[in-house]
């Protein structure tokens, strides 16, 4: 009988030493909710990456443990919020549940990493040609037309494509350059005929997409997917321009690591069309060194030892 009292006291005998011991640098350990980590988890957020959390932190399954004291939480409170929401909860309250250790307002895991649900994202294709076509075909405001023709040819994402300016074109050198708005990192691509005959319909100065600019994110994917319904189109998104990009890239022999320029190191379209998703048919080697002998294939410049170590071209797209 009293090893079995000790086993109910332990517990929580070992919850009042690890407040103690918490409370000692923190006096709001005994009180601190999941809302609180919440709060600010997105104070410390900007931009789109803080209205995601805002919109997660909403989220009905969160009221579970909403007001729960943390360090009070045990591990079948977290999976049983994990159960009753989507993807988007795992995603975030993972997140939020590592915060809180960073931030000491954790003694240990609630969940060891090991055993966090695994996150199951519904399946993403790319967007195809008769798709693509059939949407501009259809669209009757100029402003989105023009918008998605560039998201085909750039495949850049699409809060960098709808925040282009008219002086991120370089006309002579016929490139356009844009600091990625998720890495901050440059983009440079060369641009062709058909990009030119898109850039030509749109202002000469400032945004090239006025009404698209100054809409969120969230709005301009309603945008399309209103479309896409209206015809019949499922399971894309505008993030699909990127999947159909770099799965067009891989088909026509574009290499890897130009595509990577283009797209991003960490693009995870890049990853996935050059890894198994993009059906290519291989020349035969006699066909290629021929065609590179008369000038219709651009040679891989000669990587340096230091561009060998860190894996970076340092140029641009063309």
């Amino acid at each position: 009988l009293n090893a079995r009292n000790e086993s109910f006291r332990q517990p929580h005998l070992n919850l009042q030493i690890a407040k103690a011991y918490l409370a000692g640098t923190d006096s709001r350990v005994p009180t601190r909710t999941w809302q609180n980590a919440l709060d600010a988890i997105i104070e410390m957020k900007t931009g789109s990456t803080k209205d995601r959390w805002q919109r997660a932190a909403r989220e009905k399954a969160l009221d579970l443990i909403r007001n729960r004291v943390i360090v009070e939480t045990q591990a079948e409170h977290l999976l049983a919020s994990l159960k009753a929401g989507t993807v988007s909860t795992n995603v975030h309250l993972r997140k939020l549940h590592n915060f809180c250790i960073s931030m000491n307002w954790l003694p240990w895991p609630i969940i060891p990493k090991r055993l966090w649900p695994e996150v199951r994202f519904q399946p993403k294709r790319a967007i195809t040609v008769e798709e693509h076509k059939l949407i501009v075909e259809r669209e009757k405001n100029p402003e989105r037309r023009n918008f998605y023709e560039l998201c085909w040819h750039l495949g850049g994402s699409q809060s960098d494509i709808a925040n282009l300016k008219a002086e991120d074109v370089d006309w002579p050198n016929q490139t356009i350059a844009y600091a990625r708005r998720k890495t901050g990192s440059l983009a440079m691509i060369h641009f062709g005929e058909a990009i030119e005959a898109v850039l030509r319909r749109l202002p000469v100065a400032g945004p090239l997409f006025p009404y698209l600019q100054s809409v969120r994110a969230g709005d301009r994917s309603t945008e399309f997917k209103q479309r896409c319904d209206g015809l019949g189109i499922k399971g894309v998104s505008l993030h699909s321009y990127r999947y159909a990009w770099a799965e067009r890239a891989k088909q026509c022999g574009y290499p890897e690591r130009f595509a990577q320029e283009a797209l991003g190191h960490n693009s995870k379209a890049v990853h996935r069309a050059y890894a198994r998703k993009a059906k290519v048919k291989l020349p035969s080697l006699e066909s290629y060194e021929r065609q590179a002998a008369e000038g219709h294939i651009i040679p891989l410049p000669q990587l340096s030892s230091e561009t060998e170590r860190t894996g970076h071209l340092g140029q641009t797209v063309g």
